[in-house]
């Protein structure tokens, strides 16, 4: 195929691209020679990528288009280009969470997720910023300058996979890997307008992925598209004898059971989510028209409560603040100075909880987790809806230290209960700003939430588009 037939390759999904490779319309080196490009163009405006491994794609790629050329890829996602959320460690590759601290880290290991992509045969085109050790964000003393929100420079990203979302929305590349631990996927994929789910605890390794607390972190995709991150999703799920968090129960391939239709779904509205103060007007009113999206696709509509949003948000906090500071207390210790300001205010609140603090909210966890599956069953609810995010992403200059305890953090009970829950674009504000849905499912129901996300976006294909 000559270059000049070569089609533009940064708006295409990783389903299209998948399609093209399979069909011999485009080979995998001529998508990570576009990609290369689109990044070495894109990159010095919006910082999404820290480190790049350009030279290793092209080898990657041309491995890939020699398989295909015997008709023995891999998987799906053969070809595919791919980038990771900095925290991710990869062999011989710097992985430093963002951080002075690490910037020199080079793991002598590859992540259990890296390990899974370069099975199915993905092409890694680098690193990505992520806020410092997964918390600090944004930080404009950081080590590494912040990704850039390309629908408003001027506004927050989202954190923590902050240049995942980044790099998906101005089209450097189709799929990349973040990481949540309270909505660290969900934010950013919200206020970027892609794709993300943070799957069932335990159905994706943690090995290998920098934690910031063990206990919430989550592995996942984030791609354009719900449909993509189900094919990703199914290249890295699976038991992991090497992590102790990982589960030996696991799920059947996701991807093939999209459709475009949500027939015998029932959704239940979070009214008491939905109707808080903290959520604006725009998000209250885009999470109901989306509701009567679902209608008009076959599902049932339920109205219910949860606990309350504070309840998740205080219990995810002090678990997760508590557990970042007993990993960071001797490093913070010796090299303080060299920790951004927002990240070293942040963990440090750690210090202030003592063990009963810690132990209430872990029994906390555990009741809330029992009440939020018991209501879905009683109800005989499949899956939760609720606003993606309380409003638009804040200016940047408007970040405190503390900002996120200001107000209920409306992605924390995913993570608490560990619940898969996607986040779902749903238009835009009035200061044309994306905004978001998310659906979470039952423990290991992770393909009905991705189904249901599939079908919304197949319905409203007007909010999907990359930035310029």
């Amino acid at each position: 195929m000559s270059r000049s037939s070569v089609p533009e390759i940064a708006p295409l999904s990783v389903h299209d691209l998948s399609s093209m490779l399979a069909m011999g319309q485009i080979s995998a080196v001529e998508i990570t020679k576009a990609l290369i490009e689109r990044i070495e163009d894109k990159n010095p405006i919006y910082r999404a990528f820290l480190t790049t491994s350009f030279e290793l794609a092209l080898e990657q790629a041309a491995a890939a288009d020699a398989r295909r050329a015997k008709s023995a890829p891999l998987s799906p996602i053969d070809g595919i280009p791919v980038a990771l959320k900095d925290a991710y460690d990869t062999k011989g590759l710097a992985s430093t969470v963002s951080s002075a601290l690490l910037r020199e880290r080079v793991p002598e290991a590859d992540s259990a997720v890296w390990e899974k992509l370069q099975q199915a045969g993905a092409v890694l085109l680098g690193k990505l910023e992520c806020t410092e050790f997964c918390l600090g964000g944004p930080s404009l003393d950081a080590a590494f300058p912040i990704s850039l929100n390309p629908h408003d420079t001027g506004r927050y990203t989202g954190g923590s996979s902050s240049g995942a979302g980044v790099a998906l929305a101005t089209g450097m590349v189709p799929a990349a890997m973040g990481s949540d631990t309270g909505g660290s996927i969900r934010i950013p994929a919200s206020f970027c307008v892609v794709a993300g789910i943070k799957p069932t605890y335990g159905l994706v390794s943690l090995r290998g992925l920098f934690p910031l607390s063990g206990s919430l972190d989550h592995a996942g995709p984030m791609a354009r598209s719900s449909r993509d991150c189900a094919l990703l999703l199914d290249a890295i799920m699976g038991y992991d004898p090497a992590h102790p968090t990982s589960s030996q129960q696991q799920i059947a391939p996701t991807a093939p059971g999209l459709s475009g239709d949500c027939r015998g779904l029932v959704i239940g509205h979070v009214t008491n989510f939905t109707e808080l103060d903290a959520v604006s007007e725009e998000s209250q009113a885009a999470c109901l028209r989306a509701l009567e999206v679902f209608a008009d696709l076959g599902a049932e509509i339920k109205q219910l409560q949860l606990p309350s949003l504070w309840d998740y948000t205080i219990a995810n906090t002090t678990i997760m603040t508590a557990e970042a500071y007993a990993i960071h207390a001797e490093r913070f210790a010796s090299r303080l100075d060299e920790v951004s300001d927002l990240t070293r205010h942040r963990i440090a609140l750690g210090a202030f909880f003592t063990a009963e603090d810690y132990i209430k909210a872990q029994k906390a966890r555990r009741v809330l987790t029992d009440q939020t599956y018991a209501i879905m069953r009683e109800e005989r609810v499949d899956l939760l809806c609720y606003p993606g995010m309380l409003g638009d992403p804040p200016q940047i200059d408007k970040v405190s230290r503390y900002y996120y305890l200001d107000a209920p953090l409306i992605t924390a009970p995913a993570n608490l209960t560990g619940a898969p829950a996607a986040s779902v674009r749903v238009g835009y504000s009035a200061a044309n700003m994306p905004m978001s849905i998310q659906l979470t499912g039952q423990l290991f129901e992770d393909g009905k939430v991705l189904a249901a996300a599939h079908a919304y976006e197949m319905a409203t294909p007007e909010f999907s588009k990359i930035m310029e």
